[in-house]
C-alpha cells in the first residue's frame, strides 16, 4: 500500500494547511514552520539555511495523551547537531494518540507531502523513528517504499503488534499464575479498570519480593519476556552470576512493564483491534524458557529457593488459557505486523539492555526480512547501555551517517562497531560511543507475515 486513504489528499487539500509564519531570528536559523494536516494531525518542520538535500522524517514514540505535540526529533542535542549539518527535519504528531499507526503512516507521509509543497523536492528521505516511533518506520518502509530512500529503527516494536502483545501476555500470565492472582488480564473494560488490575498485580509482585520463593517466581516470569538482567542506567551492572543483583534489577524493570504496557496500552489497543489480540493458547513455557536468554539465573535462583522448577513450569502449562479474538488479531496482524518485504535498505538499532522492548525484536525482524528474501537489505547493531532508547546523540548520528553511506556506495561496509563508533566520535565527541559486537537470542513469541504458520 503506497498511499493511506488520507494520503491521497488533493493540491486543493494541501494548499489550505495552515502554517505558522517561518521563524527567522537571524540568516544562520533554520526555518520553522507548523502546520495542521487535513486530519486534524499537527505537523513541524525545521530547515536550516543551508540544507543539505537531505530531508528526515522522524516517527514520534507511542504517545498516551492527552497532548498530542508534533516531534521532528529524538531529543534536542541530537536536533541541534542534525539542523547544524544541514539536514532538514519534518514531522507529525499523528492524528490520534496510543496505538495510532493507522493514522500515524499517513500523516507522515503526509507531512512529507506537505514538505515537498513548500520547500521543494529532497535528493534525499530517510525515515526514522524511535520506540514505537520505529514500527511507524517500519511500517513506512514496507508499505511506500517509493516514498523514502532509506530507513532506520531505533529500539523499535520491529517484532510487529501481535508479537508485541503475545510477548507482554506472557509474563504477567505467569505472574498471575504463580501468584495466585485473580486479576483479569485481557478485555479490559476501561482504563480504570486497567488501573485497578495493574495496582493490584503490582502489589502482589510487591509482597512476592520479600521471599526467596516469590523471588524466584518474579524471575521466571521476567524471563518469559526476556527482560535483561541490566536495564536501567541508573542500575549497577551486576556480575554473571550475582543471581541476587540481577533478579533486583529485573524486578525494578517488571513493575515498570506492569505500569506502563501490560494493562493500560494493552486495554487502548484492545479498544483499537476490537477485542483481545493475544493469547498463549498452545504455548510449552518449559520450551519457551529454554529459549531465553536468562534461563540459568532463573534455574538458579529456583534451586536456592528449594523450589520446584519442573513442578511450577507445569503449573503454567496446565493454567487456563487465554484465547484471542480472531478479529482483533486479523486488525493488529493487518495494521502493525510485517511481510519482511524491504525494498530500500533499513538499519536497525538497539540497546543491549532494553526492558520495555526487548533487544530480541531484532532477531525477530530479521526472520521476517530473511523469509522475504531481503536480507541484504537489512543490518543491525547494538549498543552497549541500558534502558529504553538511551542512545546518545553520537550514536544516533554514527547510525545516520552509517545508513547515508549504504545509500550511496550499495554496500554496508562500515556498519561494524569499530566503525561505528569512529563515526559517533566524529559527529560529537561529547557523548558516548558504545557499539558493540553482539548477537541477540531468538525471539520467544515472533509473528509475522512472511511465515504462514504464524497466522491464526
Amino acid at each position: 500500500m503506497r498511499h493511506g486513504t488520507r494520503i491521497a489528499c488533493t493540491a486543493a487539500l494541501l494548499l489550505s494547511l495552515t502554517t505558522a509564519p517561518a521563524a527567522m531570528a537571524a540568516d544562520a536559523d533554520p526555518t520553522h514552520v507548523d502546520g495542521r494536516l487535513p486530519s486534524g494531525a499537527t505537523y513541524m518542520m525545521d530547515v536550516p539555511t543551508t540544507w543539505n538535500g537531505t530531508v528526515l522524517l522522524f516517527s514520534h514514540g507511542y504517545n498516551a495523551g492527552p497532548a498530542n505535540p508534533a516531534q521532528d526529533a529524538p531529543d534536542a542535542p541530537t536536533k541541534a547537531l542534525l539542523l547544524q549539518q544541514g539536514y532538514a527535519l519534518i514531522g507529525s504528531s499523528y492524528a490520534s494518540t496510543g496505538w495510532a499507526v493507522t493514522d500515524a503512516v499517513p500523516d507522515q507521509l503526509a507531512t512529507l507531502k506537505a514538505f515537498t509543497t513548500r520547500f521543494g523536492q529532497a535528493s534525499r528521505t530517510i525515515a526514522w523513528g524511535r520506540s514505537y516511533g520505529g514500527l511507524v518506520t517500519t511500517a513506512i518502509a514496507e508499505r511506500a517504499p517509493d516514498e523514502i530512500d532509506g530507513s532506520l529503527s531505533m529500539c523499535g516494536l520491529v517484532h510487529g503488534g501481535v508479537a508485541n502483545w503475545n510477548n507482554t501476555l506472557d509474563p504477567v500470565f505467569a505472574l498471575k499464575t504463580l501468584l495466585g492472582s485473580d486479576v483479569p488480564l485481557v478485555n479490559l473494560p476501561s482504563q480504570e479498570a486497567a488501573t485497578d488490575a495493574a495496582n493490584t498485580l503490582t502489589a502482589e509482585v510487591d509482597s512476592a519480593q520479600s521471599t526467596a520463593e516469590g523471588r524466584a517466581r518474579i524471575a521466571l516470569a521476567t524471563a518469559l519476556h526476556n527482560i535483561p538482567v541490566w536495564n536501567a542506567p541508573t542500575q549497577t551492572r551486576p556480575a554473571a552470576n550475582d543471581w541476587d543483583a540481577q533478579q533486583a534489577n529485573q524486578y525494578d524493570a517488571v513493575k515498570g512493564l506492569l505500569k506502563i504496557a501490560a494493562f493500560n496500552r494493552r486495554q487502548e489497543a484492545e479498544v483499537r483491534a476490537g477485542g483481545n489480540m493475544s493469547w498463549n493458547t498452545g504455548v510449552d513455557y518449559a520450551r519457551l524458557l529454554g529459549k531465553s536468554s536468562v534461563r540459568k539465573e532463573v534455574t538458579a535462583l529456583y534451586k536456592k529457593a528449594g523450589l520446584s522448577l519442573t513442578k511450577d513450569l507445569a503449573a503454567l502449562n496446565r493454567a487456563p488459557r487465554v484465547t484471542a479474538d480472531p478479529a482483533a488479531v486479523a486488525w493488529m496482524g493487518t495494521t502493525s505486523s510485517f511481510t519482511g518485504k524491504l525494498a530500500k535498505p533499513q538499519l536497525s538499532i538497539h540497546t543491549i539492555g532494553d526492558p520495555l522492548v526487548p533487544v530480541q525484536t531484532e532477531s525477530a525482524l530479521r526472520r521476517a526480512v530473511t523469509a522475504a528474501g531481503a536480507a541484504p537489505l537489512l543490518r543491525r547493531a547494538y549498543v552497549d547501555n541500558a534502558g529504553h532508547c538511551t542512545f546518545s546523540p553520537a550514536e544516533q548520528l554514527a547510525a545516520l551517517h552509517t545508513l547515508e553511506d549504504r545509500l550511496t556506495t550499495g554496500s554496508w561496509q562500515g556498519a561494524d562497531p569499530a566503525s561505528l563508533n569512529s563515526r559517533a566520535t566524529e559527529a560529537d565527541p561529547t557523548t558516548p560511543t558504545r557499539y558493540i559486537t553482539y548477537r541477540p537470542t531468538p525471539y520467544l513469541r515472533p509473528y509475522d507475515l512472511a511465515h504462514p504458520a504464524d497466522r491464526r
